[in-house]
This record gives structure tokens, sequence and C-alpha cells, in this order.
């Protein structure tokens, strides 16, 4: 007997080799069988989806759910656009912070008020309070003088603005937050995830220096899976940083790794260890994404995280060491350091079925993308980076390279894989939305940007299901509705693919399944 046949819709397997259903089998979390083949079948539960569209749960390979929980619950100066606006809902949280508390605001964005705030700006509301505005992009944040003063002065920055490694230097100043404090986050955002048809995600960086919360916090996310409150399946990839010298055996051939060996595949089908974070530059937002040519209007082409040649001892070491990488490079420049290391890693120990990663791929020259191809490196993108942000990247990028920003045309035209993500909370989660970008091409204000990166609506939807299975190594039990798969479903109140594409964004969700089982999102 089945445990659940779901019928009358219109199921899209994402599979080429049986690609529609009406009816699917559901027993033990798995999908056992399609049509004809569950349809006289007895079941303890027969769902009506009164014609709706159902398909495989979106895969987001690459979101900060703890960061996105905590920005969640905390003040936000956006959309704030003048000085006095932002001091006063700092000077709000000041006073409603307890004593000796870090003061944090989340939603700082120079771009909006025109320049960066100033630490003696700060220092006008602070009260004497250590005060924390974090950088929308993650890469940078802005700190008033009470902090200034617990920092080494070889720590750089610019009247309080801190970027990348500097900013790095703060956060370590701080007490890593409760493994409790950090659970409870991160299934806020879980649930968050559900409610747009997210049913597994990749956790881009833990531990590390640039966005960790702690350093025992992969504890956060066991004992939300003991608690039984993991609300979808995660995949945690370790910050690069993580990783430390270790006298392994010589025939081995690890010179780096986390303790007791741990490595890419660890866990189970809930929660288990992914790719090997590493950051190569920083963020476009920021302005810190490193570029071979400078900024439109700009004196300097963006930065590395740190000195390029340590950065691709790294890659190296984290692939002797087993590990699957996730190659973080927004900026062309970062993608050369990203693929030179990648190639050299390979000719010292070849792993062909490693599945290396670029997170971003922001701007990729049309040189670049053959070397993609010939080293079957995915390119994991953000297609509402675009959607949101795309008038600003495009005017500091220029007219000549704009549309070479977050490809998509591009990189399936080399045979390059092309995963779907959103890097939330950095901006929107929605996979619909990102997916009408994807075809469209077009910002929220209408401008077209790179018209011929689009792609059509079945290679969209590939992105965020069959790709991102596979670019997680979960292509044997995700990414598509076939017997065997687990029965991971979103189901859609449209079908993507006969709507008109300016509509696809705002296709309601009307449930998602994880194992089987409906799940509560947080809309």
């Amino acid at each position: 007997m089945l445990c659940t046949r779901l019928t009358n819709a219109r199921f899209l397997t994402m599979d080429p080799d049986r690609p529609v259903a009406h009816d699917l089998g559901i027993w033990r979390g798995r999908i056992v069988g399609l049509d004809e083949e569950v349809t006289s079948l007895p079941a303890r539960e027969v769902v009506d989806l009164q014609g709706a569209t159902v398909l495989p749960g979106f895969v987001d390979s690459h979101v900060h759910l703890a960061w996105a929980g905590l920005k969640a619950n905390t003040p936000s100066i956006a959309p704030c656009e003048r000085v006095e606006d932002v001091l006063a809902v700092v000077a709000r949280a000041v006073s409603r912070a307890a004593p000796g508390a870090w003061v944090d605001i989340a939603g700082y964005d120079q771009r909006a008020l025109g320049r960066h705030l100033t630490a003696a700006e700060l220092d006008r509301v602070g009260q004497g309070r250590k005060i924390f505005l974090m950088h929308d992009s993650g890469h940078a944040c802005v700190v008033n003088s009470a902090v200034l003063d617990l920092l080494s002065a070889e720590v750089p920055h610019q009247d309080g603005f801190l970027a990348e490694s500097a900013m790095t230097a703060v956060r370590q100043l701080r007490l890593p937050y409760s493994q409790e404090e950090l659970a409870d986050a991160i299934e806020r955002a879980g649930r968050t995830c559900l409610a747009e048809g997210i049913t597994a995600c990749a956790e881009a960086g833990i531990g590390g220096g640039l966005l960790g919360h702690s350093p025992v916090e992969l504890g956060a996310y066991q004992l939300l899976r003991d608690q039984g409150r993991l609300p979808l399946r995660v995949q945690l990839m370790a910050a690069g940083d993580t990783l430390r010298p270790r006298a392994a055996h010589r025939d081995d051939g690890i010179p780096r790794a986390l303790d007791l060996g741990l490595r890419t595949g660890f866990g189970d089908d809930r929660l288990s260890l992914g790719a090997l974070k590493i950051y190569t530059d920083g963020g476009m937002m920021a302005r810190t994404a490193a570029l071979t040519e400078p900024y439109e209007g700009m004196a300097h082409t963006g930065q590395f995280q740190d000195d390029s040649e340590r950065i691709a001892d790294l890659i190296v070491d984290g692939h002797l060491a087993g590990w699957q990488l996730a190659v973080h490079a927004i900026g062309d420049r970062a993608a050369d350091l990203a693929l030179d290391a990648l190639e050299r890693a390979q000719e010292r120990r070849p792993r062909p079925t490693a599945r290396h990663r670029v997170e971003h791929a922001g701007l990729i020259r049309p040189d670049q993308l053959p070397r993609f191809a010939r080293l079957d490196v995915s390119a994991v993108v953000q297609p509402n980076f675009l959607r949101y942000f795309g008038d600003d990247y495009a005017d500091v990028m220029g007219e000549r390279r704009a549309p070479w920003m977050y490809r998509g045309r591009g990189f399936l035209d080399h045979g390059v894989t092309l995963v779907g993500s959103s890097d939330r909370p950095v901006t929107d989660g929605s996979p619909l939305r990102a997916i009408q970008f994807m075809v469209e091409r077009a910002s929220t204000s209408g401008r077209t940007i790179g018209p011929d990166e689009a792609i059509t609506v079945d290679e969209a939807l590939h992105a965020y299901t069959t790709a991102g299975a596979y670019a997680c190594h979960w292509d044997d039990t995700a990414g598509t509705l076939a017997p065997g798969k687990r029965a991971d479903l979103v189901v859609l109140g449209d079908d993507p693919r006969r709507v008109e594409t300016s509509r696809i964004g705002d296709i309601d969700v009307v449930a998602t399944y994880v194992d089987g089982r409906t799940e509560k999102g947080t809309p």
C-alpha cells in the first residue's frame, strides 16, 4: 500500500525519459512510480491537486541560513536614504540594547546614501556602545570608535568602514553566537525557503572568519536535526580557513584538513558536509570584486581576500584532501585565479568526479567560458542579483562588460553546468523570480541586461532542480521526479512554461513536500 498518491496534477518530472505525468505514488518518503505504475494501487492518503503543476523541489545551491535568520530579527536601516534617518534607527537600537551588548544593525548599503557612513557619525548616537552595521553584501561593515579602539592599528579602515579581511578582524572581537540562537535563526530562514518551494539548500560557509558565527557552528545544525526542527535538507560548506595543517600519512597526500579528516560527503540525506568554501575576492556591491580592468569611473580594480598565491595553495590543498571545492569568484580577475588553481590541482591529482564549482561567476569574459568547460567546473550564479541590483552593476561595469555578468546562455552553449542559487539574504531568495530573470534578463526597472544571455524556461527550471542536485552530489536522490528519488516536491498554482514570462515570479507556491510530507513554510 502506498503512503500517498498525488493525483490530478501536471507533474513536470525534469526527467527526459518521462517528462510529464499525472499521478505520483509515495512510499516511506520515496517516489515509487508514476501514472499506470501507481494509479490502481491502494493508498492511505489520496491527494487531489486539482490540476496544479508539480516540479521537483527547488534546490538553492548557495544560501546563508544563519545570517538570513539573524538578519530577519535585526533592526534594519533599509531603505533609509538620509544619514539622519539612519542615525535615528541606530539611536533607537542603542536605547533598547542590553548593557554591554553589541548593537547590530542590518540593511546597510552605501549606494542608498551616496557615500559611506563614518565612525564619527555613529559616535553621535552610540552612547559609547559598540555598534556594527553589516553591509548587505556580507563583505564589509561600518563600526564606531568604541569598536575601532579595540582593533590593532594595523587593521585598515576608512573612517570606520572595513572591508573583507578587515571586517573579519572586527567579527573576531565578538563572542560567538550560542548554538540555540543560531538554531532558531536557521529554522526561521529554512521555513522561508520552504514557502518558496525550496526543499534543499547548500549553506555557503560555516565556521570561518568572514561569515561564520561560531567555531562550533555545525553543532547548531546538528541540534536542529536532533530536535526534529531542521525543516529542509541542508548541505554545509566548511569555510576554507577552517582547514589546518595535519600530519597525515604521506601516502594520503593530505597537507591540510578538518579534524579527523572530515570532508565532502560526510553525513546523511538530511544534513551533510558539502564543498569546501574558498574566497578569492569580494563583491560588486561593495566594489571589492577583483576585476582585470577598473570599475567605471573609479581608479581601482577591487581586491583579493588574501595573497593570491596563498589562496591558490589553499584551493590545491583542499582538492588534495578530497574536498569538492566551491570557490567564490565574482570578478573576472578572481575567476582567472580560481580556474588557474583548479587546473593546477587537477594536474597534481586528477579527480574527474570532484564537481568543483565557481560560486557567483559574476563577471566572466568570453575567453574564460571554454576554460570552465574544459575543467568541468559548474557556474553557481545568482540571477536575482541582476534583477534587483542590475542597473547599478551595469553602470559600474560599463557597456562592454555588462553583458558578461551572471551569464546564462554563454555557459550553456559551452557545455558548462549552470546552477541557480540566491545567496540569501543578500537579495530575494525566490527561485521563481530568479527563473523569470534568467528568461527575460530584465531588472526591476525594466532595463535589459545582457539579453543574449537569456535562456529558456525549461533551462532555467533545470538550473534550480536537476543542475542544483548535480552540483551538490544529490543527483542520485533528487532533481527529478522518478522512481527511487526522494519525494521532495513543489506544487505550483500555474505552469511556468505556459504563463507569460513576466508572470513567472508571481506564481503561487501552493505546497512544498519534503520526504513525501507537506512542510509548513513562513512567507
